[in-house]
């Protein structure tokens, strides 16, 4: 399956390479541009239908994303499994539940991300669902680049494991090098 996957991210353009800063602040001379793929609906239903497939069986009240990325795999996550989506959004340095979103105290969240590094968004988007009374049953990425395993407390699954190369940025070679760093995506 990882093959079907790697294909899917080539043939939509979503893996660059040359020098990145990452939203964790590390820098990698590999960047994963999940809208690439996510502007496919076929590549989006059909990743997401490999995370419901895995959590299948499990009882799962509503999904949840961190925004951006997370919304459309929230959402079409959700979908497919005839349940409710939200999203948490950044404000100020914390992720927080907005726009009349609730949980239910007691509810089944699975947790939905495109790409996993040190997985802040995922910690931030766990604690946003425990203040509010939810219990986190899983997470669901699309790529798990971390180059060393990362433990978040509940199940992780990852439609493709991949470890990219990220250095600090006082450690980067190619900063070194004097090779330019990108900030990609939506990064200001």
């Amino acid at each position: 399956m990882s093959d079907e996957i790697l294909k899917m991210f080539k043939a939509s353009g979503a893996i660059k390479e040359g020098h990145f800063l990452l939203n964790s602040g590390l820098h990698s001379p590999v960047y994963w541009e999940k809208f690439r793929i996510l502007q496919y609906p076929h590549y989006t239903s059909r990743l997401c239908q490999i995370i419901v497939e895995h959590f299948k069986g499990q009882k799962v009240d509503l999904v949840a994303g961190p925004a951006t990325g997370g919304i459309i795999l929230a959402f079409e996550t959700a979908r497919q499994m005839g349940v409710r989506s939200i999203f948490a959004e950044r404000v100020r340095d914390v992720r927080i539940f907005r726009r009349d979103f609730e949980i239910a105290p007691g509810e089944h969240v699975l947790i939905v991300d495109d790409i996993l590094t040190t997985g802040g968004s995922i910690r931030e988007t766990i604690d946003a669902v425990d203040s509010l009374g939810g219990l986190v049953i899983g997470i669901g990425v699309l790529i798990n680049r971390s180059p060393k395993e990362i433990d978040l407390g509940v199940p992780l699954f990852s439609c493709l494991n991949i470890s990219t190369t990220v250095y600090l940025p006082e450690e980067c070679p190619l900063c070194a090098a004097n090779i330019p760093l990108l900030k990609p995506g939506g990064q200001s």
